[in-house]
């Protein structure tokens, strides 16, 4: 590599960087809203990842207000939805027919249009939810056929 080469790739990594600490977003519990989300009986934390991606990821934190309803079966309009619990467990049941309980420090990802129903949440669920795309829309569905439950 030139001297030439050299100073054109230190200009472009230095605008690369510089817009690449535009996007550069950090949360703490103090900076980090509560906002609404898809459920009553959750308070969601926006971690503010979609404004950093564009829309393209969004990441919160998702936590128990001490009540639970199910959801209901349902799927979601994304490409994917992870979840990482960080504190209690969250039971769910998919259209395959298996039951999941998320535990702490277990993760689980769930691909779109995925069929499931959360069915209980410890009261002191705490997970950190993740979609690709940010928006993820939620379409209530009926139980799969044939479908049995022994959770």
């Amino acid at each position: 590599m030139d001297s030439s080469t050299e100073h054109v790739h230190s200009a472009t990594s230095i605008a690369d960087a510089e817009a690449l600490a535009q996007r550069l977003s950090y949360a703490t519990p103090e900076t980090a809203p509560l906002v609404p989300g898809r459920r009553s009986f959750f308070k969601y934390r926006d971690l503010g990842v979609t404004t950093a991606t564009d829309g393209r990821m969004r990441a919160q934190i998702t936590l128990a207000t001490g009540e639970m309803q199910q959801t209901g079966w349902h799927y979601h309009l994304c490409d994917s939805q992870f979840i990482y619990t960080l504190r209690g467990w969250v039971d769910l049941v998919f259209e395959d027919g298996r039951h999941i309980r998320v535990s702490a420090g277990e993760s689980l990802l769930i691909p779109g249009g995925l069929r499931h129903n959360e069915l209980a949440i410890s009261p002191d669920l705490e997970l950190l939810e993740v979609s690709i795309p940010a928006k993820m829309g939620t379409v209530a569905c009926d139980p799969p056929t044939n479908f049995t439950s022994s959770f």
